[in-house]
């Protein structure tokens, strides 16, 4: 009968001690989402301006021209179906020689058929207030008015990052682009770590 007891006791026992809460394990995580609930804390946010310089030819180059026939209007248009790839430096100023702050890579597709309007995908390289990543963007662009683009993803330090970046033209002509880009991005809150 002895050996029947001791069989189960060992079972029976480390039952009990799954369903008792040990402190540092599942009880802190619980009171982290309690304190979050109840402080709810105002999330992180970084607002700041940089300037885009795109040189045809240079650092934005067209690799498939558009549709013959379809009507721009201006030297800063583009034809119908144009496929432009760009990897332009990001500036403190509006200056070209102010100091580069990151990178914008990526493409844009001209959607619109009077050659102002376009389709653009870009990731944004950024080394500003003490932040260092990537952001990725879409959306359509306007070439003579402001355009908003959503963040879609982020790396490094703009992981989990959500917002906007606004695109402004401040200078187009013939083979320069500038334009000023408004960054406004947001971090969810975060629980505190936990003390233990």
């Amino acid at each position: 009968m002895a050996f029947a007891f001791h069989n189960y006791a060992v079972p029976v026992f480390l039952s009990l001690l799954a369903v008792i809460p040990f402190e540092g394990t599942g009880g802190s995580h619980l009171s982290h989402n309690n304190r979050r609930e109840r402080g709810n804390p105002t999330p992180k946010s970084l607002h700041f301006t940089l300037f885009q310089h795109e040189s045809r030819n240079k650092t934005g180059f067209v690799i498939v021209n558009g549709v013959e026939g379809s009507e721009g209007k201006g030297e800063s248009s583009s034809l119908f179906g144009s496929l432009l790839v760009f990897q332009d430096p990001l500036t403190a100023k509006a200056n070209r020689s102010s100091k580069q702050l990151g990178t914008a890579e990526g493409t844009s597709i001209t959607s619109g058929l009077d050659g102002l309007s376009s389709i653009s995908v870009a990731k944004l390289t950024l080394r500003v207030k003490n932040h260092k990543g990537s952001i990725s963007i879409v959306g359509g662009t306007n070439t003579f008015e402001r355009s908003d683009y959503p963040v879609v993803g982020g790396t490094e330090d703009f992981l989990f990052v959500n917002g906007y970046v606004t695109s402004s033209p401040l200078q187009a002509k013939s083979s320069t682009l500038v334009y000023e880009i408004g960054f406004h991005l947001y971090w969810p809150p975060y629980p505190s770590p936990p003390s233990y």
